[in-house]
């Protein structure tokens, strides 16, 4: 897994993430959040686009994302999930907890 974490402003910190994210990454994916969390970016948007592959590990990596962050008053928030990622969500239901968004601005819109 390769990610880029970047400042959108705003407390919007984007997490973009290519590759697999699975058992192996997943550790990693949780501690970047919460490095983000951390520092002040309690609103994460965590770009899917380049994710080839998600499984229950992935997920559960997600989830704890999602808790870390409304734990500080934020929130987390999925932009452009592939196919596959939009699958392994609607299989599990978790599209009903995990927000998605075409992109970044629509995710967390600039005031």
């Amino acid at each position: 897994m390769e990610y880029t974490l970047s400042d959108h402003g705003d407390g919007v910190a984007v997490l973009s993430v290519a590759g697999r994210l699975n058992m192996v990454t997943a550790m990693r994916f949780r501690e970047v959040v919460a490095a983000a969390v951390a520092d002040g970016s309690t609103r994460v948007a965590v770009d899917l686009s380049s994710v080839t592959f998600l499984d229950s590990s992935g997920l559960g990596a997600l989830i704890s994302g999602l808790k870390t962050a409304r734990q500080s008053g934020g929130d987390l928030r999925l932009v452009a999930p592939t196919e596959q990622v939009q699958l392994v969500l609607k299989l599990t239901n978790m599209d009903r907890v995990l927000a998605e968004y075409a992109d970044i601005d629509a995710a967390f819109p600039r005031g």
